[in-house]
């Protein structure tokens, strides 16, 4: 009797088992052979969702999946035996062993997650391994575990796949997206702050920014972490938002979530990654209209000039702009804190970047009346 696959080895378009499944840009696995011939199409969307691809997409391999067919079609073979004798196993392969099997004690598990993270940090080599052992259902599991001690190895493994390019798209297809997003809220300080940190390694990829964003509670976890977290996880929660707030609709979304004032309140404490994500939602209308209504705003981001550090105070510079340009008011504000001053003596800094944003903000403030 012939095997019976998981529809989930079957290619999308073609309904065959995929031989080479690989990731597009999209999130979803293809077999390279048919998704290849859809582009050679001369198609730009994916077959699935029907979203716009880039002009030059690229296909990622699914390690994690292609290795499953691969074990699955051995041991579905009716004349499949195993081997009498086993060679000896190296320590990797002894650690994922242990990592995967339902009956390794607590003690074992956390033991080969801490020595995993440590040896796939510096090793790409075993990272493309353990993704291709189909052991990152085994990782996950772990992040969501009710033991912070495991959860928190599990986060740092995670992190260290999440260092190839390759991985970034292939963790998110795999659901690591709404693992972490579930201990933002429920974590420990620290496996919250971790969790913050494998998100915006995987929003390098610029697809997992929209794919983060558009995730329940994504961004509602991160401006909550911001409001009621506290030290390493507030500056991580920032990070995170400053990266995945570079597409467009995200940022609209941070300020539905209440982010603009928090922001404010942190950046006048002298958290200088707010000022910086202050910066990014400025340039949505949603960001400039929430400022326009945040009492000391202008103020916050006036001192970022006279004491912030140079990534700071460019910032400041250019959301002060978008503000001035957008309000009257908040101009003449601006003006009533010394700005004009502060912008006039920014022109002779070495920073070329500040003297160009000082330049502007000079022209905006001089042009208003």
């Amino acid at each position: 009797m012939a095997a019976q696959f998981p529809d989930d080895f079957k290619c999308p378009i073609s309904l065959e088992i995929m031989s080479d499944p690989v990731i597009l840009s999209s999130g979803h696995t293809f077999d390279r052979a048919s998704i290849q011939r859809w582009l050679d199409s001369g198609h730009r969307t994916c077959p699935i969702t029907k979203l716009p691809l880039p002009d030059h997409p690229s296909l990622i391999p699914n390690h994690a999946l292609r290795s499953l067919i691969s074990n699955y079609t051995l041991l579905s073979a009716p004349n499949f035996q195993q081997s009498p004798t086993k060679p000896q196993p190296s320590q990797s392969q002894t650690l994922v062993s242990t990592l995967v099997s339902t009956s390794s004690a607590f003690d074992s598990k956390l033991h080969s997650l801490s020595q995993l993270a440590r040896l796939t940090k510096r090793d790409p080599g075993l990272r493309r391994v353990l993704t291709e052992s189909g052991a990152m259902s085994a990782v996950l599991n772990c992040v969501n575990s009710s033991e912070s001690a495991l959860q928190e190895k599990a986060l740092s493994l995670l992190l260290s796949l999440s260092l190839d390019d390759d991985n970034k798209v292939g963790l998110v297809a795999e659901g690591a997206i709404g693992r972490v997003v579930d201990v933002l809220r429920v974590g420990s300080p620290d496996s919250r702050a971790i969790g913050c940190t494998v998100l915006t390694s995987l929003a390098v990829v610029e697809v997992n920014k929209a794919t983060i964003g558009a995730y329940p509670n994504a961004i509602q976890s991160l401006v909550w972490i911001l409001n009621y977290g506290k030290g390493r996880e507030i500056k991580e929660a920032a990070t995170t938002l400053y990266a995945i707030c570079s597409f467009p609709n995200n940022r609209r979304r941070a300020v539905d979530c209440g982010a603009v004032p928090i922001l404010v309140r942190l950046g006048g404490l002298g958290l200088e990654r707010a000022v910086e994500v202050l910066s990014v939602l400025v340039k949505s209308k949603e960001g400039r209209e929430e400022m326009g209504s945040v009492c000391g705003c202008v103020c916050v981001l006036v001192h970022a000039l006279r004491s912030g550090r140079e990534k700071s105070v460019q910032c400041a510079l250019f959301t002060l702009n978008s503000l001035c340009c957008y309000s009257g008011e908040m101009c003449r504000e601006a003006k009533s804190e010394g700005l004009l001053e502060i912008c006039v003596r920014l022109l002779e800094d070495d920073n070329e970047k500040i003297r160009r944003n000082a330049s502007f903000l000079v022209k905006t403030l001089s042009g208003s009346s």
